[in-house]
């Protein structure tokens, strides 16, 4: 009877023992809140805030997510499971990679999540239509050169870091954390000719700081500035006042070197096109 129970006993501690190992398997590999990394510290961030990110960058299956210091890769999860995106977390730590990869296994993610152990400064991650970070602020400020030559509209969250003085298009925030939001802009700085409207073509003179545009027109010997003049990724658009007190909206978008849009004059709208000079 003492051996019956005794067997007993150990075959429940076995089924205990292995009910643990089903409950968490990713145990062994989880970091610990705080611990240190190439550049940075472990700290989580907090899922309500991952969801409030990833809402801003209006993220969709269609897009392909970079998270770049991927950590536990709860990020890179989230848009996989939440918002049906491709994702790729690039970690430089070997042991926390691997860990996201545990973490993207049990999550059932497999075949839409993938977990890089590499350097962020190194990998290409030039595909993705959205970039997540949470970096320190140096870190952003070394990476900002190269979120700016990504293609014009692509889009970026960082949890509780800026970029210096590219002002968010978007904040938003959880308790005591906060995320920030940024539209890849085009480069729409120098001189434009406009031609296709009625009465000749129109030299518009566009300045540039990240998103925020301004500017001038000139038309045969008029020239004046331009009015609520707005850049959002690829978008574009402005108003101008022609001598006549008439006031025109341009909307287009930009393709490089060229633009094309329709400028609204008393309800008729005119198809233009812009070249770079």
């Amino acid at each position: 009877m003492i051996a019956s129970r005794r067997l007993m006993f150990a075959v429940l501690a076995g089924f205990m023992t292995l009910g643990s190992a089903w409950a968490d398997p990713c145990k062994d590999l989880a970091p610990t809140r705080g611990q240190s990394g190439k550049d940075v510290i472990w700290i989580p961030t907090p899922e309500p805030l991952i969801d409030k990110m990833l809402t801003a960058a209006k993220v969709t299956a269609q897009d392909r997510v970079f998270d770049l210091g991927a950590g536990d890769g709860i990020i890179a999860i989230t848009a996989a499971r939440k918002f049906g995106a491709q994702s790729v977390g690039i970690e430089f730590n070997p042991k926390m990679a691997d860990y996201a990869r545990c973490k993207v296994q049990e999550a059932g993610m497999t075949e839409r999540v993938r977990i890089i152990t590499g350097d962020i400064f190194v990998e290409n991650f030039s595909s993705a239509n959205v970039v997540t970070l949470y970096l320190l602020p140096d870190l952003n400020l070394r990476l900002r050169p190269t979120l700016l030559k990504m293609k014009p509209g692509t889009r970026v969250v960082s949890h509780a870091f800026t970029m210096g003085d590219w002002e968010p298009d978007e904040t938003m925030s959880h308790e005591y954390a906060r995320g920030y939001f940024w539209v890849v802009p085009a480069q729409v700085e120098g001189d434009w000719m406009f031609s296709g409207m009625e009465g000749g073509p129109m030299r518009v003179s566009l300045r540039q700081t990240y998103q925020n545009i301004g500017g001038m027109f000139t038309r045969a010997s008029n020239t004046q500035p331009l009015v609520g003049a707005r850049l959002r990724g690829e978008d574009i658009s402005f108003q101008f006042i022609t001598p006549d007190k008439n006031v025109h909206t341009f909307t287009g978008r930009v393709a490089s070197d060229r633009i094309t849009g329709t400028i609204n004059s008393a309800g008729l709208q005119t198809p233009v096109e812009a070249k770079r000079l």
